[in-house]
């Protein structure tokens, strides 16, 4: 009697023809959606792309050095208060030495300790610590007397940033696993991206709304298909990406001209304004604003498709209309956390920019929108809205082809649960896929129909 049970459940769990065909048109309908619009983004790609040259754009390296001076490293020994190097002109007049911190070190090439003059802002912080690893300009060879021949540049942050990128690394895959490891790769992907089309092309002055429109896309389409595989939801969740890029590309560049985001007030604008007559900061401005949004939307299209197959494979005899209203309420939630995540992520970053304009003695809607403030405002309100549009619309469609193509493995049972899947999880499934009101009385009639059936 149960093997004669169990072959009839195996052969309800073979799809109808009817079935098959549905899913076959789904298929067809996302590929003739997708494969034109990667044609196109690719053809866009070839036309778009950069010629390299760069003879037009002339910038000063601060790197750069004269002949005679030289970028060196070494490490601090002892950090003290002394005469500064650079007063010793004032002293051979007849004046008074200035006292400054001298971080005394030793060169990596060898030789003798020698007196690196740091600067006031950074004295001030305290950063320069016996031990460090430093660059300083070596000026010995040019300056005789006047000036200080050793002076600070910078850090040297090989072995701690290189530490945390292997941490990270070690992390992302130890819990995300293969996929982990294929979402790195092609975030490496999507960078190079960015530095071999989109900045090259900024710079020859391309059209900043396709370059950053089809470099978003192509991005999109590698990092979506390569971290999670080709499949109905991964196809769904690039639909809902692509629909949520193409609607934050209108509002920036409508908000790029509307809010006039011209840059200028910005020393590193000053400098590319400088560098050649074919950059406009308003076209990078417009570009970034694009740019900006595509992690966080990338993240949220891809958790309502995957939401929306995880709801229906614990509950595949649930409405579309509930299984929507189930997937959404879960997107509210990811709306609301991600509101947060945009504003905190720009405000712990622009802390020392936020501190200066909020000691300045002005209403707080002209400090939200001075030149300070206005480009990272614009970019949040715009990223926010192209994200949150995103998310009811991946919903639907992840809704009307999962019900088409049907959960990823259906098992051999039809006894109102998927395959390998509790009751108790499938009844709080459907529990949670109905309105409250719904919920209790739901789940009163399962416990009381699971009550009554006899022990198999």
């Amino acid at each position: 009697m149960p093997v004669g049970h169990s072959h009839l459940h195996a052969a309800e769990s073979q799809p109808s023809a009817s079935a098959i065909a549905t899913r076959k048109r789904a298929t067809l309908l996302l590929s003739a959606i997708l494969v034109p619009l990667g044609v196109v983004t690719l053809i866009a790609m070839v036309l778009l792309w950069p010629s390299g040259d760069r003879s037009s754009l002339s910038v000063a390296n601060p790197y750069a050095t004269a002949e005679g001076v030289s970028f060196d490293r070494g490490t601090v020994r002892e950090v003290g208060e002394g005469d500064c190097p650079s007063s010793q002109t004032t002293v051979d007049a007849g004046g008074t030495a200035m006292t400054c911190t001298i971080a005394y070190t030793q060169p990596t090439l060898g030789g003798d300790i020698i007196p690196v003059e740091v600067t006031p802002e950074l004295a001030k912080t305290n950063a320069v610590q016996a031990g460090d690893e430093i660059r300083y300009l070596n000026l010995a060879n040019v300056m005789q007397g006047g000036a200080a021949p050793y002076v600070f540049v910078d850090f040297v942050r090989s072995v701690p940033i290189m530490a945390l990128a292997v941490a990270y690394a070690v992390v992302v895959i130890a819990v995300a696993r293969w996929r982990g490891l294929r979402a790195m790769i092609g975030l490496v992907g999507a960078l190079v991206i960015l530095a071999q089309f989109i900045l090259p092309g900024l710079v020859e002055g391309k059209p900043p709304l396709l370059l950053g429109l089809v470099g978003s896309v192509v991005i999109m389409y590698g990092v979506l298909y390569f971290a999670h595989g080709f499949s109905a939801r991964t196809s769904t969740a690039l639909l809902g990406t692509v629909f949520g890029l193409g609607v934050t590309a209108a509002l920036a560049a409508w908000a790029t001209d509307a809010a006039h985001l011209t840059g200028v007030g910005d020393e590193n604008a000053y400098t590319l304004v400088n560098a050649s007559d074919e950059l406009s900061i308003s076209s990078i401005i417009l570009c970034g604003l694009i740019i900006s949004g595509l992690g966080v939307l990338n993240d949220v299209t891809i958790t309502q498709s995957s939401s929306v197959w995880e709801l229906y494979e614990l509950a595949p005899n649930t409405s579309a209309r509930r299984l929507f209203a189930s997937a959404m309420r879960i997107g509210r939630d990811h709306i609301a956390s991600t509101v947060y995540t945009i504003a905190f992520a720009y405000a712990g970053a622009a802390l020392p920019v936020l501190i200066l304009v909020s000691l300045y003695d002005r209403a707080l809607i002209d400090t939200l929108t001075s030149g300070e403030l206005a480009e990272e405002v614009v970019r949040t309100l715009v990223g926010s809205i192209g994200l949150v549009l995103a998310i009811p619309l991946t919903t639907l469609l992840a809704v009307l082809v999962v019900k088409a193509v049907g959960p990823r493995a259906m098992g051999g049972r039809h006894d109102g649960t998927s395959g390998g899947v509790s009751p108790a999880a499938l009844a709080t499934a459907e529990a949670h896929a109905l309105a409250p009101g719904e919920r209790l009385v739901a789940l009163g009639e399962r416990r009381a129909r699971r009550a009554a059936e006899p022990d198999a």
